[in-house]
């Protein structure tokens, strides 16, 4: 049962929930008043928020974090955008892994050449390199950096430490950049909801079970969007700290901006069994704490879960799932249709077996929610002695890091699942973002990975192909597996539970990986490969800007997968404007013609200078002389205004971290977004450090893919209030908007009036 409270709760001695209305109990269980304002700093989140904050001020945080990672297809441009900005060094400890392009088996010599940057990157600014295969990020970071009261930002959407007591935040490389500069990661102080465990794990329930019945509830109500989930209840003691790291990774896809657990003894025991009992200390709320919100979850009462496509808050029961089959895999179907467009075809009833169970046709385990060593073992446990069959269903288990990887071999659990048909790969993270194990043409793939937006399984509906991902924890993917691919729940087996304790052997950490930090050779070159491009120039925000509409997406919302795709543009991400070819690419394939014609027109007029209004295209010589129509804007220069092109989602944003969504906007003639909201934080932050204005507005849009919008007066409006910011739809006549930006920091006004972070930096 996951149930949630309507408005904030007291949490007295880390046990007794209070709601806000029943404030009076607080004396009566402490013999002192409750203080709402008072009693927010017992978080632990505030804590350790407070610790790390260099603004003196609490409600407006300017935050400087204790570590920070990234991997190979986000940490050249973040290099690169740093080098730019002036970075000597590397000012804190910077992890760079290579677990998302480590294949290297697309686009010639592209991902090696990435991941040889990389390392002379380290070398030359005092870097921690990881290798191919050696470990997925968030598996390196719970192992190597984490430690409780610490706070780690990363390059990736699941940079999530909260159960070894480390606030983590997943944010757009620009963010990143910041703190390679010494600036700070700027953002009002978040709310704290509390996530209350009470009772025990079932032995045949996972962590993705619980995470996936805690998405369930949160998702569609924003319940947590953008604050932190502090884990808090006697639920906790019931999980191992492995296990505690699978439901953890997990809160991501609630669009919470944080997490953080009570720790324990347990805690204790992992970090000194990773040779880090240092990093240790007992976190716990205080003895009255006041929380925003609060999530109960009676854990004995939570089942073997799937989330079926397109997204992990798609989430049921599997026992509710095989007892309704028909009417709820109807409805699954209806939904491709809808991002399939006409292009494509993907269906699921005849997936259903003649006696009424779904065969699926792949199972993964894999990555930093996957991959752990609980989950392997609990996997091989269910196989041992089974098959997987000669069928079309195939299992692929991907340890998450070589030492996991090692003690599993020692431990018996890889030739279990081996000889039941499995198949072992390295750690790697490709079956997260669609670049491996990507199954056939109308497949569907149950795994323990994190995400299962569309396309994210390596489909292309516009070439016809297009496959989909239900999300399930490894208990249950193995008794599928066991099966043969018939969906099964874990609770059908009883083999669970029987897991010898892990020993952790950091050799290949010490005989792989480089360690730089505090070590930068700044003599050094950095290695380029022909791939690996600077970012283009980016033109300063001028007093008027002309946005052309160039796309408009209704959909409820409009995920980064969608924005720029994963999978096989991985391999141009070093490369800002040959992956730019890709933005919209599945979502609308014109976006990228319309918006270069745009940036086109932007060059010309940046070039030609005050000659601008005589060399005006034909296209816009209409649309000036009906501006200029608009009482106040009689005498507007072309050569004061800039032109770009625009993009409408309801709700953009939801999913990566990957600056990419903005940027690749950007550097073909981008210039704002407007929306009436941004799903996340980390997109919305993305939008502004590549200098595009997050426009907002509460009406429905009334214009169409090719209409201009005339914005007057920007620079002023970004320096006042920006509640109310006039705009104009031109066209046979003339309509006006009312647009806003929500609240931006100083230095976040500044950068987007720059034209782009980088600018920024180099004005300073």
């Amino acid at each position: 049962m996951v149930s949630l409270y309507d408005g904030g709760v007291y949490l007295v001695n880390g046990k007794e929930i209070v709601p806000e209305a029943e404030a009076a109990k607080v004396k009566a269980l402490t013999g002192r008043e409750a203080d709402r304002e008072s009693d927010r700093k017992g978080t632990m989140a505030y804590s350790i928020m407070e610790q790390h904050n260099t603004s003196g001020n609490m409600e407006n945080l300017k935050i400087k974090f204790d570590s920070m990672t990234s991997h190979d297809i986000t940490f050249v441009g973040i290099v690169q955008t740093a080098k730019a900005s002036g970075m000597e060094k590397f000012p804190l400890p910077y992890v760079l892994t290579n677990c998302h392009n480590s294949l290297c088996a697309v686009g010639g010599t592209i991902n090696e050449d990435d991941h040889m940057f990389g390392l002379s990157a380290a070398k030359k600014y005092g870097g921690i390199y990881v290798p191919p295969h050696i470990a997925v990020i968030h598996q390196y970071m719970r192992e190597m950096m984490a430690g409780c009261g610490r706070m780690i930002l990363g390059s990736d959407s699941h940079t999530r430490y909260g159960a070894l007591g480390t606030m983590a935040i997943g944010e757009g490389g620009g963010e990143l950049v910041k703190q390679l500069l010494c600036d700070t990661y700027d953002v009002a102080r978040p709310g704290v909801v509390a996530i209350y465990l009470d009772g025990k794990p079932a032995p045949y329930v996972g962590p993705q079970d619980i995470a996936l019945a805690i998405i369930g509830a949160v998702f569609k109500n924003g319940y947590v969007k953008n604050k932190v989930m502090e884990f808090v209840g006697p639920g906790i003691s019931h999980m191992t700290t492995d296990y505690r790291n699978g439901v953890d990774v997990m809160t991501t896809e609630t669009t919470c901006l944080s997490s953080i657990w009570r720790t324990d003894e347990d805690t204790r025991s992992y970090l000194a069994a990773h040779g880090r009992e240092d990093a240790y200390k007992e976190l716990n709320p205080a003895d009255v704490a006041y929380y925003d919100g609060c999530v109960y979850v009676d854990l004995s009462t939570v089942k073997p879960m799937i989330a079926l496509p397109f997204h992990p808050s798609n989430a049921y029961e599997i026992d509710e799932l095989n007892a309704n089959l028909k009417d709820i895999l109807h409805g699954v179907e209806e939904e491709a249709k809808k991002i399939a467009g006409g292009r494509s075809t993907f269906t699921l009833m005849d997936k259903i077996t003649e006696d009424g169970k779904l065969m699926v046709q792949q199972g993964i385990i894999a990555g930093c929610a996957g991959g752990n060593y609980t989950n392997v073992i609990e996997a091989a446990n269910a196989l041992r002695g089974q098959d997987c069959g000669c069928d079309q269903f195939s299992l692929a288990v991907y340890p998450s890091s070589q030492p996991v990887f090692a003690d599993l071999v020692k431990k018996g659990a890889i030739s279990d699942l081996m000889a039941a048909g499995a198949i072992i790969r390295t750690a790697f993270c490709g079956p997260c973002f669609g670049a491996g194990d990507t199954p056939c043409h109308n497949g569907l793939s149950i795994r323990h990975t994190t995400r299962n937006f569309p396309n994210r399984e390596g489909s292309k509906p516009g070439n016809g192909q297009m496959s989909a991902v239900a999300l399930m924890d490894a208990r249950s993917i193995a008794a599928t597996a066991a099966k043969g691919g018939v969906l099964t729940s874990a609770a059908e087996l009883d083999c669970w539970g029987n897991i010898p304790e892990y020993e952790f052997d950091d050799s290949s950490y010490k005989n792989r990986v480089y360690f730089g930090y505090e070590k930068a050779e700044t003599e050094k070159e950095l290695i380029y490969g022909p791939n690996i491009k600077d970012w283009p120039e980016m033109s300063p925000l001028t007093d008027n800007i002309l946005l052309k509409v160039c796309s408009k997406i209704m959909d409820p919302v409009t995920t980064t997968d969608e924005l720029i795709p994963s999978g096989e543009t991985s391999s141009f991400r070093s490369n800002p404007l040959g992956l730019a070819e890709f933005t919209l690419s599945r979502r609308d394939p014109e976006y990228v013609g319309r918006t270069k014609v745009v940036d086109q027109l932007e060059k010309a007029r940046v070039n030609e200078g005050e000659e601008a209004e005589t060399g005006l295209a034909p296209e816009l010589k209409g649309v000036f002389e009906t501006i200029r129509t608009i009482p106040g804007n009689e005498d507007v220069k072309v050569g004061e205004t800039e032109i770009g092109s625009m993009v409408y989602a309801v709700k953009p944003g939801d999913g990566s971290a990957r600056e990419q969504a903005a940027s690749c906007q950007r550097v073909i003639g981008g210039l704002a977004n407007i929306c009436k909201e941004y799903a996340t934080k980390r997109y919305r932050s993305n939008v502004m450090n590549w200098g595009m204005i997050p426009f907002q507005m509460e009406a429905d849009p009334e214009f169409e893919v090719g209409d201009y919008i005339y914005v007057p007066g920007i620079r002023e409006a970004l320096e006042g209030d920006m509640k109310h910011i006039k705009a104009y739809v031109i066209g046979d006549t003339v309509k006006e908007l009312d647009l806003y930006v929500a609240d931006m920091t100083a230095e976040e006004r500044e950068i987007v009036k720059a034209g782009c972070l980088i600018n920024y930096n180099r004005n300073r």
